[in-house]
């Protein structure tokens, strides 16, 4: 197995020139792309239109190639986006390809698995139901990715369906009952549920510690590796997780950390050192440009201070917390790897511990 990694960057969310340009040069053999991470300029929202339309322009792009209409390039590609692209961050896509040409020398060298759930019924989401089902599909992914040890589980990117109206409706119809009545506010109950999901598939968190009432609310309970995110476009929970596997011929390898808090610098230099890239201080112009995509996530500190410092994300009624976070965050990245095309989300709900929040990079080896 030999993944590979490219990340291209978009000039608005319906821009696939970058990928296309390296189709056509030969670069990307659009057979072999498996999934797809970005993040658009979109709100983030529940009403955020610019993930479906970009994954839309992308599936186009694909099918064009591959003879493939677009329903069909979405069954074979999972598709992952974020809206939201505050501050310095910039919108951009990192595609991944998987192949079985190379020789695996034995190294720990970049690997991922891929599984979709069955479909999350409305009554389901941020539920019990949902952790089981998340984690029967991490399961089934860590298998495909051929990586025994769970210690060399790095990301595992977990993409599911949030409360709609019209999903909300459908329940009605059925006499069902969400764990909400506001699309908005089912994403900490998405997020949480996928997260915990990840948490028990892995172990590190047991069956008889989920119950309805810790779901969003038990912050104690977590995953150090799961970053969630939810969104009204799919009804199913799409898992890719990534580690590190003696069977890849991969160029690239992954590691992880945990950002202690909004401007934790050296918890994004220890991710990008767990990823093998070696380097004093903080990385050179060629130390950097190893770099490949770094995936976090952003979040408010629950107490409304950062290093004794009180700020206003809580607080603030014209700007979501989440947009703080993200712009704050990226920044602080951005500052490290010198690129400002990072994936960071919101929203980290059993996520690492109260107030941390995960982070992933990929360097070429």
């Amino acid at each position: 197995m030999k993944i590979g990694v490219w990340k291209v960057a978009m000039a608005n969310p319906s821009d696939v020139s970058e990928l296309a340009g390296l189709i056509d040069k030969g670069a990307v053999n659009p057979a072999e792309i498996v999934a797809l991470i970005g993040k658009t300029e979109g709100n983030g929202g529940a009403n955020d239109f610019t993930r479906g339309y970009a994954t839309l322009c992308y599936q186009l792009l694909i099918g064009r190639h591959l003879g493939l209409p677009q329903e069909e390039v979405g069954k074979r590609i999972a598709f992952v986006w974020s809206g939201g692209t505050e501050g310095v961050l910039s919108p951009h896509a990192t595609i991944f390809t998987r192949s079985s040409e190379g020789f695996a020398d034995g190294t720990l060298r970049l690997a991922m698995g891929m599984a979709i759930s069955r479909k999350i019924a409305p009554e389901e989401v941020g539920t019990v139901a949902q952790v089981k089902e998340v984690a029967a599909t991490v399961r089934r992914a860590l298998a495909e990715a051929a990586i025994a040890d769970g210690a060399d589980v790095h990301y595992v990117q977990v993409k599911g369906p949030l409360l709609t109206p019209a999903s909300i409706s459908d329940a009605d119809a059925r006499g069902a009952v969400t764990v909400t009545r506001d699309p908005n506010g089912s994403k900490p109950y998405a997020r949480g549920a996928m997260a915990l999901g990840v948490a028990l598939a892995l172990g590190e968190v047991s069956e008889d510690q989920i119950t309805a009432d810790v779901i969003a609310r038990d912050m104690a309970l977590f995953t150090s590796v799961a970053s969630t995110s939810a969104g009204g476009e799919l009804s199913d929970c799409e898992v890719l997780l990534f580690g590190n596997s003696p069977s890849s011929a991969s160029d690239f390898r992954i590691g992880h950390g945990i950002l202690k808090d909004a401007i934790d610098a050296d918890g994004v230099r220890a991710a990008l050192q767990s990823a093998g890239l070696v380097f004093e201080g903080t990385p050179n112009a060629e130390q950097a440009g190893r770099i490949v995509s770094v995936f976090a996530k952003a979040e408010a500190s629950p107490t409304g201070r950062i290093r004794g410092r009180r700020n206003t994300m809580l607080s603030d009624a014209d700007i979501n917390y989440e947009r703080h976070a993200r712009a704050a965050v990226g920044a602080v990245i951005a500052s490290i790897t010198l690129d400002p095309a990072i994936f960071v989300s919101g929203g980290t709900e059993h996520q690492c511990g109260p107030g941390e929040a995960p982070i992933a990079a990929i360097v070429r080896i």
